[in-house]
């Protein structure tokens, strides 16, 4: 069952459902998913994915859900959080591939952030990109993220080098976006 805590007007954000397990799975065995993701060489089942969707649901992470459909697309959350510098660490993934490149994950970054400016007081949202996920790094670009620093050649992935991109957002560039 979903809950429509952060609402967008192509989606809304909810707490993570462990039922939601088996779709997870699903998604995260999929390479064209997990490519993108730090996961990629990982073997993942069901109840495995279900004992981590129980962690997740004990901070700030989210399943991003189709508004018309009430459908389950993905996930989106805070990491490391750090109430004290106010800072924290983002993270968020579209499994259902019909989904990419339409504006969902833009939105559902856009909800996260701004529930973390205003809801849990942070200052500074950090995220981690590889230099080949074009789709994302205009997506992030979008919401107001910058590029703040490469790691050269930290991944490996398909016996090629690529660099990983740090990039951050402030809470006064957000508003400005």
């Amino acid at each position: 069952m979903y809950f429509r805590k952060l609402v967008g007007e192509k989606c809304y954000l909810s707490p993570i459902d462990a039922d939601d397990a088996e779709k997870f799975t699903e998604w995260l065995n999929d390479l064209d998913v997990t490519v993108n993701l730090q996961l990629y060489q990982a073997s993942i089942n069901a109840e495995n994915e279900r004992s981590f969707l129980n962690k997740l649901a004990e901070g700030h992470h989210y399943s991003i859900i189709d508004k018309k459909t009430d459908g389950l697309i993905g996930n989106c959350g805070f990491m490391d959080i750090d109430n004290l510098n106010q800072t924290a660490e983002l993270g968020i993934f579209i499994g259902d591939k019909n989904y990419w490149g339409k504006g969902y994950g833009t939105e559902a970054l856009s909800l996260l952030a701004d529930y973390g400016f205003k809801c849990l007081n942070l200052h500074n949202i950090m995220l981690r990109v590889y230099s080949f996920n074009k789709r994302a790094i205009a997506c992030y670009e979008k919401v107001g993220f910058k590029k703040i620093g490469i790691r050269r050649e930290a991944l490996y992935r398909n016996r090629e080098v690529y660099d990983i991109i740090f990039m951050d957002l402030l809470a006064g560039d957000f508003y400005k976006v």
